[in-house]
């Protein structure tokens, strides 16, 4: 539909990024889906028709504009939702460096490329940023230092990018969801040795519902940082 804006979504195959790519596409919003090969894109347009998909593998950053460079971009982003992580959790004295860089890569490289090749679209909307971060974001418990590093990057990034955009009209909002059910929960639990269940832990749709809000808000406001967590 000419006119509605723009939305390009990373993760949006699952858990909280598959909850606001729902709520979006029902309204009649434009989305642009990244997916990381073919196949899924494929998966994602059937599940959202009308969508366009934008394919590149978030674990290797460095190819990202290169694999940009041969798909057409969308001419218009009103917003950038980074939604897509990974986690691997374990003590410091056992995580490789192999561990650590597919963190950092696909939860805060990947994001930053992702910014600085849309920044420029961003720019000319007004556009809004969105990282979903996580409670690891604010604070490290045992066995979580890699991701929790990711994390706080990720706010570092946001941070940023917020005090370098704000004369440019770009916002930027942070949301920190506690512990959401989703496929990733389901191994974190895995790893951690303990019984999976979904319903102790927030519903994606709630997450969805806060991004939606600070999405939505007047532009005379900006959330900045928004903390989600678990009310039961």
């Amino acid at each position: 539909m000419a006119g509605m804006p723009t939305h390009l979504i990373t993760g949006a195959g699952s858990g909280i990024g598959a909850a606001v790519a729902r709520r979006l596409h029902a309204r009649g919003d434009e989305l642009v889906l990244h997916a990381r090969d073919a196949g899924r894109a494929k998966e994602l347009a059937a599940e959202f028709p009308g969508s366009r998909t934008l394919v590149g593998d978030l674990a290797d950053p460095d190819r990202l504009s290169w694999a940009f460079s041969h798909q057409t971009l969308p001419d218009r982003v009103d917003s950038l939702l980074h939604v897509a992580g990974v986690v691997d959790l374990g003590p410091v004295g056992e995580l490789t460096p192999k561990t650590w860089r597919h963190q950092l890569d696909v939860n805060l490289i990947a994001p930053a490329e992702l910014t600085r090749h849309f920044l420029p679209q961003l720019r000319v909307t007004q556009g809004h940023v969105i990282f979903v971060n996580s409670g690891a974001g604010l604070s490290a418990s045992a066995g979580w230092s890699a991701y929790a590093a990711s994390k706080h990057g990720l706010k570092a990034l946001a941070d940023s990018l917020r005090n370098e955009e704000h004369a440019n009209g770009v916002r930027v909002t942070t949301v920190y969801p506690g512990r959401t059910a989703s496929p990733m929960q389901a191994k974190v639990h895995q790893q951690e040795g303990k019984e999976y269940d979904a319903s102790k832990w927030i519903d994606p749709e709630s997450v969805a519902t806060s991004i939606l809000m600070a999405l939505d808000l007047p532009r005379d406001a900006e959330i900045n940082d928004m903390t989600v967590r678990p009310g039961r």
